[in-house]
């Protein structure tokens, strides 16, 4: 797909790229509107949902109701706070060997897999 080049899309990818905590379609456009005033919600999830579509970016669904967006395409776990509510990445080097494990003892194609951790935070923890 080829698509219009636009300043607001880039200025989302930009933003997301500097993010690590996977911040959902609201908090990118609270940020991404400091430099677009005009910009609507409604314009920065269908750029989200675009990009992610695309695998551009990564929608992570932590089962909170709500997307998170991730600039890390690659395949990586996750880590979601029970307590705050974070959602942080997790690298274990053990992924492809349990894809594997499980494509042995499966007929079918997998194709990929999602893993979520979770627990308490090391922020939530020293609070308390």
């Amino acid at each position: 797909m080829n698509l219009k080049h636009s300043k607001q899309r880039d200025s989302i990818i930009a933003f997301l790229a500097t993010r690590k905590d996977h911040p959902t379609a609201d908090v990118v456009y609270k940020n991404v509107r400091q430099s677009f005033p005009n910009i609507s919600l409604g314009t920065v999830y269908r750029n989200l949902t675009l990009l992610a579509d695309l695998g551009e970016i990564a929608r992570v669904r932590v089962g909170d109701g709500v997307d998170h967006f991730d600039y890390d395409t690659s395949p990586h776990y996750h880590f979601i706070c029970s307590e705050c509510g974070g959602v942080s990445d997790l690298d274990l080097p053990i992924m492809t060997r349990i894809t594997k494990a499980a494509q042995e003892n499966f007929k079918g194609e997998i194709e990929g897999q999602v893993t979520y951790f979770y627990g308490r935070c090391d922020n939530c923890i020293s609070k308390n």
